[in-house]
């Protein structure tokens, strides 16, 4: 690239930098740039600065990078089959939950079933909120699929995003239908990320 790039620090202009000076300097996602035509913007809002931003872990939502229907809904199986049968094992074997023998679907739901139920789901949601504020930014299931969960910015997500985000989860997977509405999402996001103001990103 050959255009020249200018920074704006404490109102001070400094430069002019090439494309590779500039992106040794460490610059953020709030650094302020001025570009050879004399627009001032956020190193963040050039398309250039995407790649740089990647290999420092910064995923900026796009078009091309939000996460599929089909991968969210496979990152998500994955995650929560293997979840129950690590949360139901745990719970029977050890004894504190205790299933009536012979129960077919379709009899009255008993206690310990609800029991289970509840405790799935809220260790669901804690799993899912602690991966989210790791390195991993996401689930086991997303880490498998590629994906990750981030914010507006393309940065971890805060814990109460985090929470917000994965208490809509739970909330959905009560009803059976977590996924319907990215069908219908310009932004391919749940209605729960729409809440939290998350993004899926595909890393591939």
């Amino acid at each position: 690239m050959n255009e020249e790039y200018y920074l704006l620090d404490n109102g001070e202009k400094k430069g002019p930098y090439t494309f590779k000076e500039i992106t040794q300097l460490d610059i953020d996602i709030h650094t302020e740039i001025i570009t050879a035509n004399n627009k001032q913007q956020y190193a963040s809002e050039l398309p250039e600065f995407n790649e740089y931003f990647e290999r420092k872990g910064i995923y900026f939502p796009t078009e091309d990078n939000l996460a599929s229907f089909g991968k969210r809904l496979g990152a998500f199986l994955i995650d929560y089959i293997g979840w129950y049968m690590l949360v139901s094992n745990i719970l029977t074997n050890s004894g504190l939950i205790v299933l009536p023998p012979g129960y077919k679907l379709g009899d009255p739901l008993p206690p310990a079933m609800l029991q289970l139920s509840l405790i799935m789901l809220a260790s669901f949601m804690i799993y899912n909120t602690i991966c989210e504020l790791t390195p991993l930014k996401g689930s086991l299931g997303k880490k498998v699929l590629r994906l990750i969960v981030v914010d507006i910015d393309g940065q971890r997500l805060s814990i109460q995003s985090a929470l917000l985000r994965n208490l809509g989860v739970a909330l959905s997977i009560t009803i059976w239908i977590p996924f319907l509405s990215i069908l219908f999402s310009e932004h391919r996001q749940a209605w729960y990320d729409s809440w939290a103001k998350t993004y899926v990103i595909n890393t591939n």
